[in-house]
């Protein structure tokens, strides 16, 4: 129904609307994925370059005193040091995670907060990925501590990888939580 004037409004039929509407979102959790990939790849790198032109290795900066500290590690090895000297290993790994986050996105239909998660995943992995095949290993250099007890120094991509996987595990552990700020559907 088409009404002409100043208030023209048409009326499509509610599978049209419907199909507009999940096309609509399923093109933003895409944008949501990638953009976020993205977004961490550069602030990762970016955040990399700035340690390594202001500080030798194992160097330290002291960001709050000592609880939080910046220190240039040359991390061969995978997440928070293990399995050191391994960079072909962890290169061709990084590659097949990389592709399998990709295909897996592809293929679970619409949820943003799995988009957030996987493209905070996929832009760390990119990170790290680009400074195996850059370096030939990872820059680390967050390093949090109080008195004598040290967590492990990790870097952006490591933060974004574990900020996923703890949201990741919320959601799947209480499924409320993917509708929480959701507008009740009209009905």
């Amino acid at each position: 129904m088409t009404i002409d004037g100043p208030l023209e409004t048409t009326h499509e039929p509610l599978e049209t609307r419907d199909v507009t509407t999940r096309s609509t979102l399923a093109r933003r959790d895409w944008i949501v994925f990638f953009g976020l990939a993205g977004l961490i790849l550069l602030i990762d790198q970016a955040s990399k370059a700035w340690l390594v032109s202001n500080l030798a290795p194992g160097e330290v900066l002291s960001v709050i005193g000592d609880t939080i500290r910046f220190v240039f590690s040359q991390n061969s090895g995978a997440l928070f040091g293990l399995f050191r000297d391994n960079a072909v290993l962890f290169g061709i790994i990084s590659t097949g995670v990389i592709a399998l986050i990709v295909v897996y996105r592809a293929r679970s239909g619409r949820s943003l907060y799995l988009s957030i998660g996987l493209g905070l995943i996929l832009g760390g992995a990119l990170g790290n990925m680009t400074d195996r095949l850059r370096l030939g290993y990872v820059v680390d250099f967050v390093d949090v501590g109080l008195g004598g007890f040290r967590w492990y120094t990790f870097n952006v991509a490591d933060a974004a990888i574990s900020a996923a996987i703890v949201m990741l595990l919320a959601v799947a552990l209480i499924p409320s939580l993917v509708h929480l700020g959701e507008r009740p559907a009209d009905g």
